[in-house]
């Protein structure tokens, strides 16, 4: 990527975080409760855009598209198939993670993440990407941009049920891009 794309994509990148923390704050459709709105609402927190975590990739098909049971974080369960891997390098190190597609037969792909960033400086438990086949293909192959990667909305209230990231797409490597842990305390939370 050149000079001028990269600021144009960094520019995207931060102009996606702006309006979500706008809605955030603003939105009656916010995940936050009314209390965490407007002048009280904590913010957001996210890496710097960094164009080494924005892959172009095939995504490798699998032949059995096998049905998965998700857990969810209120003890419930999501169907998904397991459509294809996306096969990329972080910092030298191999990596693979499944994309699943939901069992409605939508055509998009849900790729959740947990890495060594998980519980530490990003949520504990993980991360989602969404991936539209209009918004997010080139040529064929596919933009898997981890500075797009975002908290599930249980990370910000416990009210909302959220599918847990499966083992088989809990990497070793640290992606340090996209959003970081919700800097409060999320709603709903026992003390």
């Amino acid at each position: 990527m050149d000079a001028e794309t990269a600021d144009d994509w960094a520019a995207q990148v931060e102009a996606q975080r702006e309006a979500k923390i706008e809605r955030f704050r603003e939105s009656a459709r916010s995940p936050l409760p009314v209390s965490m709105r407007g002048d009280g609402f904590p913010g957001l927190a996210y890496y710097d855009p960094d164009p080494a975590y924005r892959f172009v990739l095939p995504l490798h098909e699998h032949d059995e598209k096998e049905t998965v049971t998700v857990e969810t974080t209120a003890e419930g369960e999501q169907t998904y198939s397991r459509w294809g891997e996306f096969r990329f390098e972080v910092d030298g190190e191999a990596a693979t993670l499944q994309a699943y597609r939901p069992a409605d037969g939508a055509d998009r792909f849900w790729v959740p993440f947990r890495d060594a960033t998980s519980g530490d400086e990003t949520y504990g438990a993980g991360r989602y990407l969404d991936l539209d086949p209009d918004r997010d293909r080139v040529d064929g192959e596919w933009v898997v941009d981890f500075n797009l990667a975002y908290n599930p909305t249980c990370a910000y209230n416990h009210a909302y049920e959220c599918p847990l990231v499966p083992t088989e797409n809990w990497l070793d490597v640290a992606v340090e891009a996209g959003e970081k842990d919700f800097p409060a305390e999320p709603a709903g939370a026992d003390h």
